[in-house]
């Protein structure tokens, strides 16, 4: 059985994220999205909100479950025996700092595996900072995330 993880702070996530999502679980037994608790950044979201909206977001999807943690990925895969790590590539930039990423995480554990995934097209410019700062300034979020999330995100820059 093929387990896999999709690691990221999903803060908030995208038709991006779900993009990937959709397409990992096809390719995979079992997807994990690790939404990841990163004490170092000034989130737009909760821990809480973000598993809540992904798990709402992916409850159409059979082999997708949705879970937090703190810590090292690699850490966290050995405690559910994950040994794949799904990332998405929009550029050749991710690409870079990706295939680093890739390569500790495999010098750690020579069990893991990264799988890399080319964003879709359409959603090759999107990001969770480029929804923030579009967000923020009350601009059109609706192509960036799923309709049910955008007066939530809207709500926390206090535009209605």
């Amino acid at each position: 059985m093929r387990k896999a993880i999709y690691p990221g702070s999903f803060d908030p996530v995208t038709f991006g994220h779900l993009d990937i999502i959709e397409r990992s679980a096809q390719i995979v037994d079992e997807l994990v999205v690790g939404v990841l608790n990163n004490r170092s950044k000034n989130s737009l979201f909760s821990l809480e909100e973000r598993v809540s909206m992904i798990k709402e977001m992916t409850k159409d999807y059979p082999n997708v479950t949705v879970a937090s943690f703190e810590g090292l990925l690699v850490d966290y895969m050995r405690e559910i025996h994950a040994t794949l790590i799904i990332r998405g590539l929009r550029a050749v930039t991710d690409f870079e700092y990706e295939l680093q990423i890739a390569q500790s995480n495999h010098v750690q554990n020579s069990e893991i595996e990264t799988i890399f995934l080319t964003a879709n097209l359409q959603y090759s410019y999107l990001s969770s900072t480029i929804v923030k700062e579009f967000a923020s300034y009350g601009g059109d979020i609706s192509k960036f995330v799923p309709k049910p999330y955008i007066d939530k995100i809207y709500k926390k820059y206090n535009i209605k």
